[in-house]
């Protein structure tokens, strides 16, 4: 897979007709930038995709660099700022998604001194294929990007770093988030699947055993084609005796996710409700590697 050549170099753009959404949300800051090193556009998708007999052009569906950024206003950085990059699934854009499963009236709510990320995959598509982000690099590019247009903004200093950096997506997310832990070239701390543990399933258990620290947390349902992928990979992690917290939701309490950093979580809802309307609030909420806004 090689990605096209493009002559343009990083360009930020405010884009201010489409955040008025975000505009609805307290304590938001949202903008948008373009980068080259978002999914799309790559050779593999030069032609589109083919699903169910129906194309998927790539003029429509695989052309999309935007990148949706979300902040606090009371982001106080130094040094370092952490970011939760987040990757939607099937049928959906950075917006919609921003909108349907309300991350950013979640994040904001979560209070954490930190960014969110939305970086676009195919576009209003059926494809889990992450484009040029499976490369080795593309995704340590990208957070450069993003880096970039913190600092364009003024939310950041121009020497601030990554800091902790978490993966985060629903459904077909998996493939890029996966992809990313293997070739990103920058450190993960945390992975949170929305009922998207379809495959790749050896990727995550090899992250998951380079360091004890790392926290994965994995949300699945009866219906969404990730029970048994979920059941399979908890047996897997047994037999390498590593500790694996399992819990329905109903169940789950803040202090259970505090806890335990492999956690396996079935949840009665439908697949696509299985976000809404807290949960991702609450992974945010009680995970050791974002602190609370001031």
């Amino acid at each position: 897979m090689r990605p096209y050549l493009l002559t343009a170099l990083f360009i930020i753009i405010l884009l201010t007709a489409k955040t008025s959404f975000a505009q609805d949300i307290p304590g938001a800051i949202t903008f948008h930038i373009y980068s080259t090193h978002t999914s799309f556009p790559d050779t593999a998708r030069a032609k589109g995709h083919l699903y169910e007999g129906k194309l998927y052009t790539a003029n429509e569906h695989y052309r999309d660099s935007t990148v949706l950024i979300i902040a606090p206003k009371n982001l106080d950085v130094k040094k370092k700022v952490d970011i939760v990059f987040w990757f939607h699934g099937w049928g959906n854009h950075v917006d919609s998604a921003a909108i349907r499963y309300e991350l950013t009236k979640q994040f904001i709510a979560s209070k954490r001194n930190a960014v969110l990320v939305l970086a676009e995959t195919a576009r209003n598509a059926p494809d889990s294929y992450g484009g040029k982000l499976e490369s080795q690099g593309d995704f340590k590019a990208l957070v450069g990007d993003v880096l970039q247009g913190l600092k364009s903004q003024k939310l950041t200093t121009q020497n601030c770093a990554a800091g902790h950096i978490l993966l985060g997506g629903h459904s077909g997310a998996y493939r890029v988030i996966a992809r990313i832990i293997k070739n990103g070239q920058m450190p993960i701390d945390e992975v949170m699947l929305f009922d998207a543990l379809y495959a790749d399933t050896d990727i995550f258990m090899d992250w998951i055993k380079t360091d004890r620290q790392h926290r994965f947390i994995n949300l699945f349902t009866d219906h969404g084609g990730t029970f048994d992928e979920s059941k399979a990979m908890v047996k897997l992690l047994e037999d390498d005796d590593i500790n694996t917290f399992e819990i329905e939701e109903t169940a789950l309490a803040p202090v259970q996710l505090r806890a335990n950093s492999i956690i396996f979580i079935h949840s009665l809802k439908e697949h696509n409700d299985i976000v809404n309307p807290d949960n991702f609030r609450l992974m945010l909420e009680n995970e050791p590697f974002l602190k609370k806004c001031r």
